[in-house]
This record gives C-alpha cells, structure tokens and sequence, in this order.
C-alpha cells in the first residue's frame, strides 16, 4: 500500500471546461482513498461552482481588484504564496492551460519546488497554427519537457507524440486514458436504450463551449448543407462566440433547425434524447464529449483533430471522422448520417475504460514515481562525487 500524499493543484475557477471538471473529480476521488488535495483557486466563482465538491480544501485568496481578466498572473502568486508557506508532495498540473502556471512554479521555487505531474490534455501537433506559430509553440512544449518531472498521455497514441514532440524519455510519460467520467455516470449513459432504427428525422447534437477551438462556424455551416427536412440541431453550451454563431444561423436561414440552450449543469438528457453528435473543433486531445457520446450509444460525425481520434473511432465503428475545417465532407456525412455505423454494445463497453475510478490509483503511481525520482537526483547532487 502507498502512503499517502499531499498533492497540490491550480484551477483558475468553476467556469465550465473539460479539464478542470475531470481534475475535480479526480481530486474528489483521491481524497476519498486517503490523499490530500490541495486546490489553489484563482476565483470562487463561475457556472459550476454549484458542482464543485465542498468535500475539498480549496485555497483562495482575496483581491481587491478583478482578475478574471489577469488569471494567470494572478493564478501564479496564489500557488506561489500556497507553496511557499505549505509542505506538498507533488504538484498536479491538470491540463496544458495550467503548464505556464507549473513552469512559474519550478523557476519561482527553485530547488525547493514539489516534483511536477503534468497530464497533456491537448494535441500538440496543432496543425491548424501556421508553421511559424508552431515552430514556437513546440519549443515552448520543450521547455516544458525540462521543467515537469512526469507526463501522462491519455491515449497510447499520444505517448508518442509527447515523447516526440516534448523531448521526453519513455520512462517519462505514462498512458492514462482520459477519465472523462465516473462509473456511476458511465453505467447511467450506457443505459440508454437506442432501439431507434429507420429514422427519417434526426436530432443532432453539440456539447461545447462557444469559443474559437471548437470552430462552430464550421458546423453549422455543413448542417445548413446537409440537413434533411425535419432534422433539428441541438447546441448545449455558451461563450464568447454565441452571438456571433446565433447571426449566422440566421444568415444561414436555419434558425428554425437550430437550438441555442447554453450552459446546462446536467448534460445528459441532452445525449439521451439525441440520435447523432457532432463535433467540428480545429484540436482536441481526448475529447470526453466523444467518449460520454460513444458511452450513449450516439453516432458520432467529428473531425480527426487529434492523433488520438483514430483510435475512439475504431475504425469508424464508434465514430465518423471528417478532416478538419472540411465544410464539404461534414455535410456529406450529415446528410448520410442515416448510412453511418450504429454504435453496438461492444463498442459502448469501450468508454467504460476512460472512468476516474479506472484513472485514479493509475496516477498516484506516477506521483509516486515522480517523487522518487526527484529524490534520488537530489540525493546524487548532494553526494562528494556530484561536487
């Protein structure tokens, strides 16, 4: 049996994200077998804070001036105060927006910095930046490949990449598939009866934040294309692109095919009662809206915006993979939709590896690993020799 740990992790706030869900409940699961999770909050605020465990230590601090708009500044000095007044055994950084935050902290600490987790929840590759935006952008995933003491990639294709991209040894990186869900909500989804054959009406449907990554322009404008009479869209999420997305639907003249319904706490009513998920986004790394989608039993249409779609799509038994921006292959497949592969009970069964029950012990290991690491090259500088 391990002993517990003190483990430390930066979330900016509550505002609805993939990332800081799946952290949160890793932290939740974590504490419930022993640990203890130290959560540096950069605001107590956003549309999910309701869903937040109160079971955890969270760590704010008060300003007397918004950060919202300086939050990852701000995010600095607060896990900079946390970490130099606490004793923790290592340091989670949940996802590659928190990376800038992880760096700070080995630099800011120095020696006295807690070995550094670091899960890569994003492509690395980006093919969709231009080759100068990428050239900088990998020389700042090299630096992070100095700074973090252990990588977890969330699907065996990705371990490749990091280690490729990042310049990390392969002792290094540990594959964890993503834990996008618990159980209790993997065996809810796979419930769903999907009976349903011969439609000749289908409900589509989007989970996803408004924002420029997931490229909703792309969507909707291959749903105006390809929809058939009676087929309606469905779009669950908000932010900054909605108003912008809401005139062109209707310079699309499809606002009638087209629901906006913005955040919602639950989801899941949404992907019972839908036929098909789409997803338009330019990058993604395991994107869980997919594999909650293939736990439902939905046909799933998406774009191949990571090296690790290939392998959800199971050779197109569990999803349809489009190339990315490809307006004209997305309509293709949406007005075919009823052609696409129906998703059976082997390959719902599949998402139930990507739990956080599954995930959980998996990346206290790493940690494990990590601090016993970090020890040994301290004590190795420490030693006459290394003088």
């Amino acid at each position: 049996m391990t002993a517990p740990l003190r483990i430390a992790m930066p979330i900016h706030s509550f505002e609805p994200g993939g990332v800081e869900r799946v952290a949160l409940n890793l932290a939740e699961h974590w504490q419930q077998t022993g640990h203890q999770v130290m959560i540096v909050l950069g605001r107590d605020e956003g549309l999910d804070r309701g869903r937040a465990s109160a079971s955890l230590d969270y760590r704010v601090r008060t300003s007397r001036f918004p950060t919202a708009r300086l939050e990852t500044l701000w995010m600095i000095w607060c896990c900079f105060l946390s970490l130099s007044r606490e004793r923790v055994d290592v340091i989670f950084c949940p996802g590659n927006t928190y990376a800038v935050v992880c760096v700070a902290m080995r630099l800011l600490l120095g020696e006295s910095c807690p070995p550094i987790v670091c899960k890569i929840s994003n492509d690395l590759v980006r093919r969709d930046e231009p080759a100068l935006r990428r050239r900088v952008y990998h020389a700042w995933l090299c630096l992070q490949g100095m700074a973090f003491d252990r990588f977890v990639a969330l699907a065996e294709p990705m371990r490749g990449e990091v280690m490729d991209v990042m310049g990390v040894g392969a002792h290094r990186v540990m594959t964890i598939h993503d834990p996008a869900m618990t159980r209790a909500r993997f065996d809810r989804l796979a419930a769903i009866c999907r009976d349903r054959v011969g439609r000749h009406r289908y409900r589509f449907l989007a989970l996803s934040r408004l924002v420029s990554q997931k490229n909703l322009e792309v969507m909707l404008r291959a749903f105006a294309s390809g929809f058939r009479p009676g087929d309606e869209l469905t779009i669950v999420g908000d932010g900054p692109e909605r108003i912008q997305l809401e005139s062109l639907t209707r310079r699309l003249a499809i606002e009638n095919q087209v629901k906006f319904c913005g955040h919602v706490t639950d989801p899941d009513p949404y992907l019972r009662d839908a036929d098909c998920l789409l997803l338009s986004s330019n990058y993604e790394g395991v994107p869980a809206v997919v594999l909650e989608a293939i736990a439902a039993g939905l046909q799933i249409i998406a774009t191949d915006c990571s090296s690790s779609m290939q392998a959800l799509a199971g050779r197109g038994l569990r999803a349809t993979l489009v190339p990315v921006r490809d307006v004209d292959a997305l309509a293709w497949a949406i007005a075919r939709v009823d052609q696409l592969p129906r998703p059976g009970p082997a390959q719902r069964d599949y998402a139930a590896r990507f739990t956080v029950e599954a995930a959980a012990g998996a990346y206290v290991t790493v940690m494990h690993r990590a601090i016993a690491s970090a020890r040994q090259v301290r004590m190795l500088m420490a030693s006459p020799t290394a003088r």
